[in-house]
């Protein structure tokens, strides 16, 4: 089992994975820990462009689905979501920015801005690339600092896909205007998912 990350998210350090997590502080029912066997980071990763923010976790063991743990599938390759396509963030980074990180598992409704919109210049400009989708922007709701590597799961005929994994926000702080959450766009990157799950 492979699970797509962000690739500024990783190091030397030790991974587990957690499933079925609401609480990061309580005892739940149905939830699994499970080490990472491996981590695959994108080799063209940089750290300044923010490009190719994207890694594979490969998990030591087979998870069952359950209640509370599911799969959320692959876009078709190169698939493009339409502005205001609603789509869904979810993490435990913080509240607000500068607030706290949250012990719950945090989720909001994010409409996708088409990169049309999102390369405006009094939006996000050159900054955001072909390879990135971004979601929200009304000043309200967004992503914030600890949600990176969280999923935009988007909901359509098939079921939920992963459409997004977030990259970045804005340095002016989190819910800013026309600023809005920047993911790596999933749907750039099938034929190097595929190509990293049949080497490993």
């Amino acid at each position: 089992m492979l699970d797509p990350t962000a690739g500024h998210g990783s190091s030397s350090r030790t991974y587990r994975v957690l499933l079925g997590k609401q609480n990061l502080v309580e005892e739940e029912a149905g939830s699994v820990a499970v080490a990472v066997e491996k981590m695959i980071v994108h080799e063209k990763w940089n750290s300044f462009l923010i490009v190719n923010d994207i890694a594979l976790l490969k998990l030591a063991e087979h998870v069952e689905n359950s209640d509370t743990i599911q799969p959320a599938c692959l876009p078709d390759p190169d698939a493009l979501l339409a502005q205001d396509y609603p789509c869904y963030i979810t993490g435990w980074g913080r509240l607000w920015t500068n607030g706290p990180i949250s012990d719950n598992l945090q989720q909001a409704l994010l409409p996708v801005v088409d990169h049309e919109t999102c390369t405006k210049r009094d939006w996000w400009g050159s900054t955001v690339r072909a390879t990135m989708v971004c979601a929200g922007g009304d000043g309200v709701v967004s992503g914030c600092n600890g949600d990176s590597g969280g999923p935009l799961n988007c909901q359509n005929a098939k079921g939920w896909e992963v459409h997004g994994i977030v990259s970045f926000g804005s340095g002016l702080g989190c819910n800013t205007a026309k600023k809005p959450t920047v993911f790596t766009r999933v749907s750039a990157y099938n034929s190097w998912i595929t190509e990293k799950m049949n080497q490993n």
